[in-house]
């Protein structure tokens, strides 16, 4: 008998790069904390991550509403994931206590969001990260003096044409708003699919 097709929706890249991503944090996380995702789409990461860290208290975030079904479908069980809340990062006020939080993640949001979204992501990071806590952002990004991989300029290009609002971001320009967000430059990993994930740490 065929097995069941699963009904919630679902995002390959996510499908493909959540064991990578779950690999680097497990190396850097320790066993306890609290961790905010930031615009978590289908809740694929937040389900696979809170599963695997299960001393840690992870809340999914998602701009869209009518997502927040899914992340709760996907993630019904697991005692150490809380409801998914709206959050759209360019607010001033993201209903957090300030310096609450150990760790701060966001996967494929900076490139495809305005660059207010990121100056928000690392105002936001900035004050509700602990003194030691992290922010870890994953995805594509142009770094100064390297060359970029094709198929990251065609997606690039692409982004662009979709909206004139979004594409890569420069590594310089994102480590600049995190340092003017009190964030330090901790770590830059490849990954892979020519992405990357970005650690900024709160001193």
């Amino acid at each position: 008998m065929p097995a069941a097709r699963n009904p919630l929706p679902t995002s390959p890249a996510s499908e493909r790069n959540k064991a990578p991503i779950l690999a680097e944090l497990l190396l850097r996380l320790p066993p306890t904390g609290r961790a905010m995702e930031v615009a978590a789409g289908t809740g694929q990461h937040a389900a696979h991550f809170a599963a695997a860290l299960p001393g840690w208290q992870w809340q999914p975030t998602e701009p869209e509403v009518a997502m927040h079904p899914v992340i709760a479908a996907r993630c019904a069980g697991l005692a150490n994931v809380a409801a998914p809340v709206a959050l759209d990062v360019r607010e001033a006020d993201w209903r957090v206590p300030p310096a609450s939080l150990d760790l701060v993640y966001v996967a494929n949001m900076v490139h495809i969001s305005p660059w207010e979204a990121t100056e928000g992501l690392m105002r936001g990071a900035g004050q509700v990260l602990r003194p030691g806590g992290r922010l870890v952002v994953y995805g594509p990004f142009v770094v100064e003096g390297e060359a970029l991989a094709p198929s990251n300029a065609a997606f690039d290009a692409d982004l662009r044409r979709r909206d004139a609002a979004w594409g890569l971001r420069t590594l310089g320009a994102v480590t600049a708003r995190a340092d003017a967000a009190g964030l330090s430059f901790a770590e830059r990993v490849a990954m892979p699919a020519n992405n990357l994930l970005l650690v900024f740490t709160r001193p």
